[in-house]
């Protein structure tokens, strides 16, 4: 049986394969094997780094696939593709080649809605010292994140986040104008 999954893919460092819009366009590759089959890629969008001057300009987009893996197993792909592109999970929310989080799986919430709300509502500054040690789904930012909501309005705008209730399209427009507006399209 397939399931329908929601990818958010960055990079703003070089890779072995090229620029950050070439290491991603080179993922999409490696994406695209064995039981993962894309169904839509969406525009690739300049976003600024954040912190604001930590690095260089980020390149991001989102995919859709369908998966015969579960969630765990997908993950775990993901990872090794990040590997094999140079990521190295040094620091949280550091400069890298590339990026791939899984930002929705069918409409499940995992582990379970209590320890989705804890994320969720983790302060900012707790945000940058703390990190799960296992799949929280959907990821817990996404409704905040106007580089991950951008790419997702070209492939999934009415995919509907099973917490919040909201369609991308809505979170999306409940961003502040200056964070729809980061997100530019190369």
């Amino acid at each position: 049986m397939s399931s329908f999954g929601l990818l958010a893919l960055g990079g703003n460092l070089p890779s072995q394969f090229g620029s950050p819009i070439q290491t991603l366009q080179e993922s999409l590759i490696h994406l695209n094997r064995n039981d993962v089959h894309i169904r839509a890629v969406s525009r690739f969008f300049q976003t600024p780094c954040f912190p604001a001057g930590a690095g260089p300009d980020y390149v991001n987009a989102a995919v859709s696939i369908h998966t015969t893996l579960s969630a765990a197993d997908l993950l775990t792909q993901l990872h090794k593709i990040e590997s094999t592109f140079g990521r190295e999970r040094l620091t949280r929310w550091g400069t890298r080649p590339l990026d791939i989080d899984l930002i929705g799986f069918e409409s499940e919430v995992l582990p379970n809605a209590s320890v989705w709300a804890r994320w969720h509502d983790l302060p900012p500054e707790q945000q940058t010292q703390e990190a799960p040690d296992e799949l929280i789904l959907p990821h817990p930012r996404l409704q905040d994140r106007g580089f991950v909501l951008a790419p997702l309005m070209d492939i999934a705008p009415d995919w509907k986040h099973p917490v919040l209730g909201r369609t991308v399209a809505q979170m999306f427009a409940d961003l502040p104008e200056f964070t729809q507006k980061e997100p530019q399209p190369l």
